[in-house]
């Protein structure tokens, strides 16, 4: 981000607020679309491209100097509105394609992948969201600009790269007619030092184009 852009940012936080909180809408009422199942076959393009956008606004947060919320301390917004019922529909919808392996900290030398799934990233994703929405709609911006900005970077922020490359990989091997290694048997609550054998075991080649029509890719040259 440019020099001009972050000068314009603390010239006027509140169009920065609202182009956040947009952004924000933006990505929550389409997931709340997916995940109702009715075109099945654009779950994996919409949620590309919905994650994409999303992490244009976690990057304007993080690129952002540290917010302060004018209030010491962080009001009550009342329960957190239930997630499950999203996450089952979404792993519903993504079924085969819906666990991926990521390695949890490039910085941290030696650490072996862990298997992750992209419907429960995307409802953690939701529920910060959600989180910081409740203090905008209730008027405290800079407190739902202090939590988008430290979720960003505590959470939400890593779930939506790692479900953005699981999705990206997942295009390029359907577009390239790639085999897939069969992960939907892998448990995400495996400790790293079994992963190895077990993703052995679980591995197999699984063509791209069987799974990927009915999430709406296709290989490159397929009929459309």
């Amino acid at each position: 981000m440019s020099d001009a852009t972050l000068n314009s940012i603390k010239d006027d936080p509140n169009d920065f607020a609202v182009q956040i909180s947009d952004q924000v809408e933006s990505f929550l009422v389409s997931v709340v679309e997916v995940a109702k199942g009715d075109e099945p076959d654009s779950a994996v393009p919409y949620l590309l491209l919905e994650l994409s956008q999303l992490l244009l606004a976690g990057g304007r947060l993080g690129a952002h100097e540290d917010i302060v919320p004018e209030e010491r301390y962080e009001p009550d917004i009342g329960p957190e509105a239930d997630v499950d019922e999203l996450r089952e529909r979404l792993a519903g919808l993504l079924e085969h394609v819906d666990v991926y392996t990521e390695v949890f900290d490039p910085y941290e030398p030696h650490k072996a992948p862990v298997a992750c799934r992209i419907s429960d990233d995307v409802a953690n994703i939701v529920t910060d969201l959600r989180h910081g929405m409740a203090h905008y709609r209730a008027g405290r911006v800079s407190e739902a600009l202090w939590w988008w900005q430290f979720s960003y970077l505590t959470n939400w922020g890593t779930a939506a790269s790692a479900s953005l490359r699981a999705l990206q990989s997942l295009v390029a091997h359907v577009r390239l007619n790639q085999p897939l290694g069969a992960l939907d048997g892998l448990d995400t609550d495996s400790d790293t030092e079994s992963y190895d054998g077990e993703l052995e075991a679980e591995a197999g080649a699984v063509m791209a184009a069987e799974i990927g029509e009915p999430l709406g890719i296709r290989p490159n040259g397929s009929p459309a």
